[in-house]
């Protein structure tokens, strides 16, 4: 194999991740299947790297399978223009406020059932916090 060439192991280092991820993306369709040796070995190339890192990083920001999906149609295919990748940003950006929101009011309840916890030593009978997972509302 050639410099520019890299096993899927090497391919996995480059991008900081396990080739048990590469071939998950792999049978997601997320990466295109690599072309082979005649021994039946993956060939990866730089142009498998960038794709790999812009996947992984997609999935730090928390872009969903589907959604890296059509953002990658955006790349793949002509015709489409920077706005449709704002959209979906946005869109995105939306939901992580919601996700926010929604975390800081369990935060909010939590740190309530706490408060109403007296005493380290208190009987588990007696213990707020246990009571309020039972009560519903």
């Amino acid at each position: 194999m050639n410099s520019s060439h890299f096993t899927i192991g090497q391919l996995a280092k480059k991008a900081n991740c396990k080739v048990e991820t590469v071939h998950y993306y792999e049978k997601s369709g997320l990466m295109p299947e690599p072309p082979r040796t005649e021994g039946g070995h993956r060939i990866y190339a730089l142009p498998h790297i960038k794709r790999l890192s812009f996947i992984r990083r997609c999935r730090e920001l928390g872009f969903s399978i589907e959604q890296i999906k059509e953002l990658l149609k955006f790349i793949d295919e002509p015709g489409h223009c920077c706005g449709e990748v704002k959209s979906m940003a946005v869109l995105h950006s939306r939901d992580i406020q919601q996700k926010i929101e929604d975390l800081k009011r369990l935060q909010t309840g939590l740190n309530e059932m706490v408060r109403h916890c007296k005493d380290a030593g208190d009987s588990i009978d007696e213990c707020p916090i246990i009571e309020a997972l039972y009560v519903k509302d």
